[in-house]
């Protein structure tokens, strides 16, 4: 069985239809939601499924919930301070946690994830297991550790998940990835993941990795995200590429990863046609793959189409870093 395809695997992680391949279904796809806004923001913020509005008890003066229009508006005043939009999203929220409404909130994580008006200015900020009901564009970090043998040519540092993870459980994974929290940067945010998850100091990944760019998409969340599906995570992602020496052993230093293994860029390959990744991972590998010069246009019938799938333009406001 030839498995599953490059493209196959960007389309399950890009998966939110674009319009210009048929105008009509994306229409009938993007009326399955409500627009989140923000008063005095003239921007779309994220898509709500017309499911998950029902569930919500919207307060009055709080929140304008306009069915005709499909859209669902945070009803603070116009120049109000971010804590002040902060805090009714949290009642909010605090009340669908009560009463049990969403099965992603059972996953709290006590993190918050930002949201920004055009040109970057921070609007306010929502718990991160929450964020897939709003579906706000979310923040992370990939990074890939990996060796380069002299006999056996590039080996990439493979996590496997672990069984009891409540998101894409035992699949593999790459080297350290996280989320970026409110005001975290890519740099600080990746040099915490790669201590936390994979035992890398803080010295080893200043002196060895490298930004490798960033990768952007819209995933449509499946069973295997856990909790809802349908729910919607337009994601941006800052990559890394950390060189590491053959003596430096990645082992995992906390719960969700179950084991690291070495792996020849033979063996990689043949466990993405096996569809084996969690699907932004295998974004993120592939995409590894293409930077080294192994997936080129000679080899890969799909690299065009591929290469604008993992750097799609999102159709909401995005964060702008201070200098530093």
């Amino acid at each position: 069985m030839a498995g599953k395809t490059n493209l196959q695997l960007i389309q399950e992680c890009d998966n939110f239809p674009y319009y210009d391949d048929d105008p009509k279904f994306y229409e009938r796809q993007l009326n399955q939601y409500h627009a989140f806004k923000v008063n005095g923001c003239h921007a779309v913020l994220g898509y709500i499924p017309n499911t998950v509005v029902k569930e919500f008890n919207w307060t009055e003066n709080e929140w304008e919930v306009d069915e005709r229009n499909r859209t669902v508006t945070l009803m603070a005043a116009p120049d109000a301070e971010p804590a002040v939009r902060n805090e009714i999203m949290s009642r909010l929220l605090a009340d669908a946690v009560r009463r049990e409404t969403f099965e992603v909130l059972k996953g709290w994580r006590a993190e918050m994830y930002a949201i920004h008006a055009p040109g970057g200015k921070f609007l306010m900020e929502m718990e991160r297991c929450a964020s897939p009901l709003f579906g706000i564009i979310t923040y992370g970090v990939h990074m890939t550790g990996y060796v380069e043998d002299p006999k056996e040519g590039l080996k990439l540092w493979v996590a496997r998940r672990s069984k009891t993870k409540q998101t894409y459980p035992n699949m593999l994974d790459n080297t350290a990835a996280g989320g970026m929290s409110t005001g975290e940067h890519p740099y600080g945010c990746a040099i915490r993941e790669a201590a936390e998850e994979a035992s890398i100091p803080a010295e080893v990944f200043e002196q060895r990795a490298r930004p490798a760019g960033v990768l952007t998409y819209f995933y449509v969340r499946d069973a295997r995200a856990g909790g809802e599906t349908g729910l919607l995570q337009p994601e941006i992602e800052y990559i890394y590429d950390i060189r590491l020496d053959a003596s430096h052993a990645v082992k995992p230093c906390d719960s969700e990863v179950e084991d690291f293994r070495l792996w020849t860029v033979d063996e990689v390959r043949q466990s993405l046609r096996e569809g084996d990744w969690k699907p932004n991972c295998a974004v993120v590998v592939i995409d590894f793959l293409i930077r080294h010069g192994i997936l080129t246009p000679e080899n890969e019938p799909d690299y065009l189409e591929i290469m604008a799938r993992i750097h799609r333009r999102l159709p909401f406001p995005t964060v702008r870093f201070d200098m530093k």
